[in-house]
């Protein structure tokens, strides 16, 4: 039941434009092409395993996983959704 101006669905149709974005963001951030035999941050070997199973690979492990670290806190997303700011 939408309330307002809004029509009926709205809020999900925004939840699913949502998810659509996330989604297109991902898939932007797949690399393709021909994985790098040596990582491009430290310059150590990429295992054979790894080129395989994530093609266009260009970091090793570690830096792919410290490299994560970092955006993981710049999403723009609020993720929380919580009561504490709606009780405020």
């Amino acid at each position: 039941m939408a309330g307002g101006w809004s029509k009926d669905g709205a809020v999900q149709d925004q939840i699913d434009a949502s998810v659509e974005e996330a989604v297109e963001r991902a898939r932007q951030g797949l690399a393709v092409g021909e994985s790098a035999r040596v990582c491009e941050e430290c310059g150590k070997k990429i295992p054979e395993a790894r080129r395989k199973a994530m093609p266009g690979v260009q970091l090793c492990i570690s830096c792919q996983s410290e490299l994560e670290e970092d955006e993981s806190g710049a999403s723009g997303i609020n993720r929380r959704g919580s009561k504490d700011s709606q009780l405020r």
